[in-house]
């Protein structure tokens, strides 16, 4: 049972506890440099503030055209054209015709650090869109090995799977959210080993399942839920295959979609083999408390979209092999480090963003293979432990040190990261709160025509072909997207509608 030892009121108005439990963390987390430990102090912003903070650092699906800073070339970025940053295409960033220590500072003891930090990442080329191994799939941001994909992010390892996030090892999704090792699936959450199913949350192991929930082990399933190793029903009743056939026709997709997912908006299935885990959606856990989304943890706390982890707070998207990290995001393989965002094995890293296979870095950003580096310039270990001290002493006497990066120094404007769509905000209330707000807007492709959602054909087989080269406005928004070619296939195999909303309104309900 954990002892509450101070209350605490958040610069939003909520208060939040910290407990003794919390105390023997920050204790045992708090870095040594030349043989002294700096000990992190309790948070000062309650959890949701401090996961907003960071999320407010990561721009995950908009996609802009620029050009590559090194090349001149036309490429695809995460990065809209009016920002102050250099970005590189691929190929360039990757090379080593460049070099990150090339752009390193001294620390200015008289000036504010997160300025100094600031100014670093104005000058130091960036990745163009964070992925690997990307085969036709230009238009994707946010990990690796995919082939023919399109608007597809946070995701690993698929083949044909457009609109979608968080997939894993699938082949010809659209519309999918959580999906892992599936394939030819729409408008599915949170689900694993699927084959053709539709419009559903929380399947296993199913096939041909339609507006489902809570589904193991199913084939043929229409508007069940909870059910395990069952077929040919319909809202959990045994029917034969004809009056499946018959039922399944006659379905109106749109509108029941909806109705599926206003019913489970705020149900979730029970966490799974957990001891003493609060919340929902975890597995395998012990000791986890608050937020959800994850497997494999080990006391933790306000985690969320995690495997692998233990003895760690304060951490969003998280893969593999994590223990002792304190307030970051995105990252895999990390280890003893604090406030790291986009980074992969590391090692005692701190105030670091996109640093790869590094150890024994401060106030470092887009490093790779690098030791005992502060503000990306190189240090002996004795002159970088000595170093470290002082600056740590100096951002002590100006409250820096113990906090995330904050959000007005982000890389992105608050309105396109994910932090917008978890804890939005409005314009008036993004800038009173010293972060920044974007009206850029890709300039609008030429089409053949414009049509409003409402006058689609509702039978994928009065859609003609040459809907690839019209514009389709939003029947929420009004604003106009496309329906491509691998798209329209795909509408016409499995005979589903198109849809009428644009693909980041269709995203934010699949999120909600």
């Amino acid at each position: 049972m954990e002892k509450i030892i101070e209350k605490k009121t958040c610069k939003c108005g909520k208060k939040f506890e910290i407990t003794d439990k919390d105390l023997e963390f920050y204790e045992k987390v708090s870095p040594i440099f030349w043989g002294v430990k700096y000990n992190i102090p309790p948070p000062t912003l309650c959890p949701s503030c401090r996961e907003q903070r960071r999320m407010s650092f990561r721009n995950e699906r908009n996609l802009y055209k620029r050009k590559c800073d090194a090349t001149g070339k036309t490429i695809i970025s995460i990065f809209s054209p009016d920002k102050p940053y250099k970005v590189y295409e691929q190929n360039e960033w990757w090379s080593d015709r460049w070099n990150p220590l090339d752009y390193w500072r001294d620390y200015d003891f008289t000036s504010n650090f997160f300025n100094q930090y600031d100014e670093l990442m104005k000058v130091t080329p960036m990745l163009s869109v964070v992925i690997m191994n990307a085969e036709n799939s230009e238009y994707t941001n946010w990990w690796a090995n995919n082939k023919d994909c399109y608007m597809l992010f946070l995701s690993s390892n698929n083949e044909k799977c457009i609109y979608s996030r968080w997939v894993f090892d699938s082949n010809n999704l659209i519309d999918c959210s959580n999906a892992n090792r599936s394939d030819s699936c729409y408008e599915l959450v949170k689900s694993s080993n699927c084959y053709r199913c539709f419009y559903s949350l929380y399947l296993e192991d199913s096939k041909e399942c339609y507006l489902s929930y809570n589904l193991k082990w199913c084939s043929n399933c229409i508007e069940c839920e909870n059910l395990t190793n069952e077929s040919f029903c319909i809202k959990n009743n045994k029917v034969s295959e004809d009056e499946f056939v018959s039922y399944l026709s006659q379905i109106d997709f749109l509108s029941e979609n909806m109705k599926i997912r206003k019913k489970y908006k705020s149900k979730r299935p029970a966490n799974i083999n957990c001891e003493d885990c609060v919340w929902d959606e975890i597995s395998n856990s012990k000791n986890v408390l608050e937020w959800h989304g994850g497997t494999d943890a080990k006391d933790c706390k306000y985690i969320r979209d995690f495997m692998d982890i233990k003895d760690s707070y304060d951490i969003n998207f998280q893969a593999y092999e994590t223990n002792l990290v304190l307030d970051s995001i995105w990252f895999e393989k990390v280890n003893t480090s604090s406030w790291i965002f986009l980074s992969l094995w590391l090692n005692n890293v701190f105030y670091s963003q996109y640093c790869f296979n590094s150890s024994n870095l401060f106030w470092c950003f887009w490093l790779q293979n690098k030791s005992y580096c502060i503000l990306n310039k190189q240090y002996t270990k004795e002159e970088y432990e000595i170093l470290v001290q002082k600056i740590i002493e100096h951002m002590k006497t100006i409250w820096e040190w113990w906090e995330f990066f904050p959000s007005s120094i982000s890389t992105f404007w608050y309105n396109e990261t994910i932090a917008s769509e978890y804890y939005p905000l409005s314009k008036e209330e993004i800038i009173n709160n010293w972060m920044k707000y974007s009206s850029y807007e890709n300039p609008k492709t030429e089409v053949s025509k414009i049509i409003p959602a409402s006058k689609l054909p509702e039978n994928i087989s009065a859609i003609p072909d040459d809907i690839i080269n019209w514009a389709i406005e939003c029947e929420v928004t009004n604003k106009p997207f496309r329906i491509i070619k691998q798209e329209l296939e795909f509408y016409r195999k499995f005979n589903l509608p198109i849809p009428r909303k644009h693909p980041d309104i269709r995203h934010l309900e699949r999120i909600n």
